[in-house]
């Protein structure tokens, strides 16, 4: 899971010189991550995980990092 959200955010988000130095618990807000890509990424996670994750959930704390994230969508699997 975190392997096809590291490829999107890398890809298409966030634009960093070495993504592979990238851990799993650095603030993806810090390195880039603003809120048009949050709402981008939300979208990516919704079409390809099957799950709605609730406009009441979209904090911080829910998209901080990778370990973040990974939480947050097994919580709505």
């Amino acid at each position: 899971m975190k392997k096809k959200l590291r490829e999107f955010i890398f890809e298409e988000l966030i634009f960093i010189a070495d993504p592979e130095q990238f851990q799993d618990n650095d603030d993806l807000l810090k390195a880039g991550l603003d809120s048009m890509g949050i709402m981008r990424l939300i979208m990516f996670i919704e079409d390809n995980y099957g799950i709605t994750l609730p406009d009441t959930e979209i904090e911080p704390d829910n998209v901080q990092n990778f370990n973040a994230l990974e939480q947050w969508i097994l919580k709505h699997k």
